[in-house]
């Protein structure tokens, strides 16, 4: 008898337990946020991921009437920043600023310290960014199809700006479609790869849109095809990789935003509210456009879709290509 009202009253504690920390955070929504938010960013300052991170906090901390302060946390291929984050209390004052190589680490990485699927709570997807395939001006193709060719007749080298990230999915993508063996050759970033694009030390790239853009409009690099379903308004004349005859050559790149698993869900719905109504106001999305990102906005339910999608896409092709950490 005593077992059996040991056991009724361990129940009747555990929901009264339960149901406290339910109101009190039901409360803390409500207030939210009521104190500055930290906002990770797991790469250093200065490129993409680290812009739209402080545009979309400087909206949403004038919304808030609380500062949203950028801490980046640079490292091992974004895991570093990632791992911190997972970490954090559930409550709200930690956002994460995440990209497409997030999804592949989940594959690319084989003793990661998180799970984005269960350390990490999708909350806003905010752009996305293809691709380009780029060559230096000398390069005699003019065209796929040529560039196709030369790959055929020798083994060209690519470059990316690291294993794992999208300049190297995009070249392990072409040369998976294409049925080319190319020699990957990997940099510290994207800026010193296309230095030596230009420089005629290695034969192409895969490249982020708008680190290349700027060399193809001052004609120093020719842009052959792009990983997008539609040709972009940067690139207008550049067709892509379907159009030019080769399906299969799609990848975009995107900035996302996440939350330490277990954050109340109105917080989580609160602040994917507030960062997809930054992305409306015409300055930030003349920003973000301007950085060669279409702005997505879409909410929890469809950014954790993409995640999903984009994790199992890519340990497809981790495997089938033997990529490796760097």
């Amino acid at each position: 008898m005593r077992t059996r009202r040991s056991a009724l009253h361990a129940l009747a504690s555990a929901a009264a337990m339960s149901a406290f920390p339910t109101s009190v955070l039901a409360q803390a929504a409500s207030d939210f946020p009521s104190k500055p938010v930290r906002y990770i960013v797991p790469f250093a300052p200065g490129g993409q991921t680290d812009v739209m991170a402080r545009l979309i906090g400087q909206q949403t901390g004038i919304e808030f009437k609380q500062p949203i302060t950028v801490d980046n946390r640079a490292g091992a291929s974004g895991n570093l920043g990632a791992d911190l984050a997972a970490k954090s209390p559930p409550d709200g004052y930690t956002w994460l600023a995440i990209t497409l190589a997030h999804a592949v680490n989940q594959s690319l990485f084989s003793n990661l310290p998180y799970s984005l699927e269960k350390n990490l709570t999708a909350v806003a997807h905010l752009a996305s960014s293809p691709l380009v395939l780029v060559v230096n001006e000398n390069n005699p193709a003019k065209n796929l199809a040529e560039f196709l060719a030369q790959a055929r007749a020798k083994r060209l080298s690519g470059g990316s700006s690291g294993n794992g990230t999208p300049p190297h999915l995009g070249l392990e993508l072409l040369a998976l479609n294409a049925k080319l063996e190319v020699t990957h050759i990997p940099y510290k970033g994207g800026a010193p790869s296309l230095n030596d694009l230009l420089g005629g030390q290695i034969d192409f790239i895969v490249s982020n849109l708008p680190e290349a853009s700027v060399h193809v409009k001052a004609g120093k690099l020719r842009a052959l095809a792009i990983t997008s379903a539609a040709r972009h308004p940067l690139l207008p004349d550049v067709p892509t990789f379907n159009e030019s005859g080769l399906p299969g050559v799609e990848l975009e790149n995107w900035t996302g935003l996440m939350v330490p698993a277990g954050t109340p869900v109105a917080i989580v719905d609160k602040v994917a509210a507030s960062a997809i109504r930054a992305l409306k106001l015409k300055d930030v999305s003349e920003r973000v456009a301007a950085l060669g990102f279409a702005p997505t906005g879409l909410g929890p339910a469809a950014f954790a879709d993409i995640l999903k999608k984009d994790v199992a896409r890519w340990r497809e092709i981790v495997k089938t290509r033997n990529i490796q950490p760097g």
